[in-house]
């Protein structure tokens, strides 16, 4: 029986793995707003501008990542007590687990089988406080780039799709009843014994890590001579990332999403759309398509031994 058990793990991880590269592929070669041929002369004009710029791209990377990663380490250590590197696997696997999930939530599964079965309810209580604690920053910011677009500019809301919100109010009510199963008031009395100082930690490193990929978009901005004022700027990031954040979707359209929000935002100030679309797309791949393919690695190497 442990034999067959065996060979049905391997199997999912071919899947997710192979899933996750299909998924990439597609999106970055059949891609209709950005066709490869065009995307490849658009990063032409990064690699012009030196290896600096390039390095400098990198580093806003690996400061998102690694914040990521810290967080994750602490929160994670409240239930048992992880290194570096451990914390570092376990958020690349579980994104590349992730990318054909809706809104992300296979990271959650994938998180949790790293840990013996009696903590995985908590692992995924505290990995949902830590996305908790992102969306909070994004909100917070968002609402302030939202006044500044309603008092700067006059535009037509643009419509709402009623299949993706009724997607929406659905993940809603999953929720709920999730909340529910793992028994309301245990999750209460859990998350009251975590220290105040730890929700503080974890609410400044989603601060940062939300800087940082804000300022690597303003830096790309600036490698494609984008003339705007960085307040400006600023303020319309905030709007993209607000609204891309309650659009329901699956992760791998998450560039589509940001891109096509991007655009409509970013109209107000002339910027052209294929600079924008270039951008959008070069964030994805530097922080998400790149860490996905590295996450396949380590879901390769995922023993059984770990989750039993």
């Amino acid at each position: 029986m442990n034999k067959y058990k065996r060979t049905f793990f391997l199997l999912v991880k071919l899947l997710i793995v192979v899933g996750a590269f299909y998924f990439l592929y597609v999106k970055i070669a059949n891609n209709e707003r950005l066709p490869f041929h065009a995307f490849l002369e658009q990063l032409s004009i990064v690699g012009s501008k030196g290896i600096l710029a390039i390095l400098i791209l990198l580093l806003f990377t690996d400061a998102n990542w690694l914040l990521e990663i810290f967080k994750w380490k602490k929160l994670a250590s409240i239930e048992n007590k992880i290194s570096f590197f451990e914390a570092y696997e376990q958020c690349f696997a579980s994104l590349t687990a992730s990318i054909i999930t809706p809104n992300r939530i296979g990271e959650y599964g994938a998180k949790s089988i790293y840990f013996e079965k009696g903590k995985r309810k908590k692992i995924t209580l505290l990995n949902l406080l830590g996305n908790l604690s992102q969306l909070t920053i994004t909100v917070l910011f968002g609402v302030f780039g939202l006044l500044f677009l309603v008092r700067t500019y006059s535009f037509q809301y643009p419509e709402i799709n009623m299949l993706k919100t009724l997607f929406f109010i659905a993940l809603i009510v999953i929720a709920i009843v999730f909340s529910y199963k793992l028994k309301l008031k245990k999750v209460k009395d859990y998350l009251k014994n975590i220290s105040n100082k730890l929700y503080v930690e974890t609410l400044a490193l989603s601060l940062l890590r939300y800087l940082f990929f804000s300022h690597q978009f303003i830096f790309l901005l600036s490698l494609f001579s984008v003339e705007i004022e960085y307040f400006t700027a600023l303020n319309l990031l905030f709007c993209m990332y607000f609204l891309a954040s309650i659009i329901p979707s699956i992760a791998i359209f998450d560039w589509a999403i940001k891109g096509s929000v991007a655009v409509w935002l970013f109209s107000f100030v002339g910027v052209n759309e294929l600079t924008i679309i270039t951008i959008t797309a070069i964030m994805w791949m530097l922080n998400f398509a790149i860490p996905a393919i590295i996450g396949s690695i380590f879901v390769l190497n995922f023993k059984l031994e770990k989750s039993e």
